[in-house]
């Protein structure tokens, strides 16, 4: 898998919700601060206010769409003057997968979808630590055509629910969160930035190592082997993926393969030395001893505490 579709992959725990609201004016609502969540508003008919916690308020239509990684406050509303009632849903908190609503008084409507996910802080990739607390992306015309498409077939799910809808939701929650870090990325790297995740991405070198990391962590890389897959010399090499990344490539290589690690303990049941070797171990006591540095727990009590965990949700 390639760096994205591993951070989609990695960030969420449990299923993802998502509530189509209907909104008459006059109507202002507040979302709460959900730390270890993250959310998302689109604005599929109308227009709104987006009104963030200690800045201006912001102008939201039709097709744009608003991203909180760190699952922070917000309010949306008809017009910034709206006073903000209780939350009538919570992208980070709800347990329905979809839902539809209509809410407020009885004068124009707006339509928006929002949708949350649920993170575990111990498994976020450093991408979405890197991220702003607020992304808006605003419709334009020719931009971003793959979102769009992801929203409408999403409001179109969520309208008319059919056989087969749970695992469509499910699924077009995560492309929308792919196509929301892509063209955030996609601004980043036309800004020209010089540091950071979306300059790492952007930069044909250092993507191909990223790539490589992620295609293969079992692999035994080293520094020079990573520098030669990336066509630079070795010390070249690890101060551009230093300087880009903000941590050296076999800092990175393990953090990735404990956190591969983490998902297949999670996800399946394969003995702990076969999950060593997946990610490049060359003994169970190795990994073992890695792997509590990372998570506090050693592999077999982990899997425990997440069965656990899973068990008691449900």
């Amino acid at each position: 898998m390639d760096v994205l579709s591993d951070v989609v992959a990695l960030m969420r725990t449990g299923r993802p919700t998502s509530v189509r609201i209907s909104w008459r004016a006059p109507w202002g609502r507040e979302f709460p601060k959900a730390p270890g969540s993250a959310g998302f508003q689109m604005v599929l008919r109308g227009s709104c206010w987006l009104i963030p916690p200690g800045g201006d308020p912001m102008p939201l239509s039709v097709g744009d769409v608003v991203f909180f990684p760190h699952g922070d406050g917000y309010g949306l509303a008809d017009s910034p003057g709206t006073p903000l009632a209780a939350p009538v849903c919570n992208p980070y908190l709800d347990s329905e997968l979809f839902a539809s609503t209509v809410e407020g008084g009885d004068g124009a409507e707006t339509v928006t979808l929002c949708c949350g996910y649920h993170l575990d802080p111990t498994r976020t990739h450093p991408i979405l630590n890197a991220l702003p607390d607020v992304i808006h992306l605003p419709t334009t015309l020719g931009h971003h055509p793959e979102l769009r498409a992801a929203v409408e077939l999403l409001a179109g799910e969520i309208d008319n629910p059919r056989p087969g809808a749970d695992t469509v939701v499910t699924s077009l929650l995560d492309v929308l969160q792919l196509y929301i870090l892509r063209a955030w990325f996609d601004l980043e790297s036309e800004a020209c930035r010089e540091s950071g995740w979306a300059a790492a991405l952007a930069d044909p070198a250092i993507g191909r190592a990223l790539d490589a990391i992620h295609r293969a962590p079992a692999h035994r890389w080293t520094v020079e082997s990573l520098g030669a897959h990336a066509g630079l010399s070795r010390a070249g090499f690890a101060r551009r993926f230093t300087s880009l990344v903000g941590q050296p490539p076999l800092a990175y290589l393990t953090w990735w393969r404990l956190a591969t690690a983490a998902r297949i303990l999670r996800e399946s049941d394969v003995s702990v030395g076969e999950v060593a070797q997946r990610v490049g171990y060359g003994s169970e006591f190795a990994f073992g001893n890695a792997f509590k540095r990372q998570y506090g727990l050693a592999p077999g009590k982990y899997r425990r505490q997440v069965c656990e965990e899973a068990r008691t949700a449900s």
